[in-house]
């Protein structure tokens, strides 16, 4: 009894920098943004129970069905090209024969841009008029988009700065695919099997889980999609953010750039209904993580059935 005391107590011991960093950084916050859902709040006067108030509003909230709508837009544009982008990628590294480092380090690069700077940068890239991309397509007889100005050509810019910076997503294909058994793919090839049949029933299983790691991680990116957007608005319509860094341009232009994390900052910073903004939080947790529960489910009964 004494040694499965003392067994229990040094694993409690190991675990307890985890346990007590998952309880004050992520239980203690969750539990107070539930509670903090159910109250009007503003920060300076006592919270207020107000129930199921700040839910039953999100349904009357014009400005969170846009911010919805865009975001959701993003999650299923961004997220798939983000993923065909990096898998691309790795499937032309591991083709290369020489100078393989060199070209991984160049397509790497990018992930490593602070997300400021390079929003601000791909803004000047784009900018009409001005701008050497639209330069270059007008030169060769292009009718040149306005990119960040327009509300029809906004998203795609985005999804286009977050394909420059795809090699976070790339690195994690190149591993898994470069742990992909040569052997059964020079198997499949004498057996008649052609470069998309090798693809598909000999690299794609086994670098399912990589794949599925990565749809995950995307969604819950996405859904809390925020610098680029912010700035990408802020720059584009030439105005900065005020001194509490609350622009009047988010979602610029037209709203096609008003994302649900926007919204809920602004709800939460500018308004100051900091009730409202714990449920629009919660709300986007409970999304994140039933969409990840779906992903991992259907993964397993893909293993299962396989």
């Amino acid at each position: 009894m004494h040694h499965k005391l003392r067994h229990a107590l040094t694993v409690a011991s190991f675990m307890a920098p985890a346990t007590i960093g998952i309880g004050f950084f992520f239980v203690f916050p969750l539990v107070s943004a539930v509670y903090f859902s159910f109250t009007k709040f503003d920060l300076l006067s006592d919270p207020v129970w107000v129930g199921l108030r700040n839910y039953r509003h999100m349904f009357d909230d014009t400005f969170l069905a846009t911010a919805a709508k865009n975001t959701l837009w993003f999650v299923a544009i961004m997220v798939p090209a983000r993923m065909l982008g990096g898998l691309a990628s790795a499937l032309l590294l591991t083709k290369l024969r020489q100078g393989s480092g060199v070209y991984r380090t160049i397509f790497y690069l990018p992930a490593l841009a602070p997300p400021v700077a390079a929003t601000l940068a791909f803004v000047y890239l784009l900018k009409p008029g001005v701008g050497p991309v639209n330069s270059f397509l007008t030169s060769v007889g292009v009718h040149a988009p306005l990119w960040f100005n327009s509300p029809d050509w906004s998203k795609p810019s985005l999804v286009l700065l977050g394909l420059w910076g795809v090699g976070d997503v790339m690195v994690l294909y190149l591993a898994a695919l470069l742990d992909v058994p040569v052997a059964q793919h020079e198997a499949a090839a004498l057996d008649g099997a052609n470069a998309w049949q090798r693809f598909r029933h000999v690299t794609l299983p086994h670098i399912r889980p990589v794949v599925i790691f990565t749809a995950v991680i995307g969604v819950i990116t996405t859904l809390q999609y925020f610098t680029q957007a912010a700035v990408a608005a802020s720059a584009a319509s030439g105005q900065a953010t005020t001194g509490a860094g609350i622009s009047s341009t988010f979602g610029y232009p037209e709203g096609s750039t008003f994302t649900y994390p926007l919204w809920l900052y602004v709800v939460g910073f500018r308004y100051r209904a900091l009730g409202y903004a714990n449920a629009l939080a919660v709300v986007l947790f409970v999304v994140a993580l039933a969409v990840s529960l779906l992903l991992l489910r259907r993964t397993v009964k893909s293993e299962t059935a396989s």
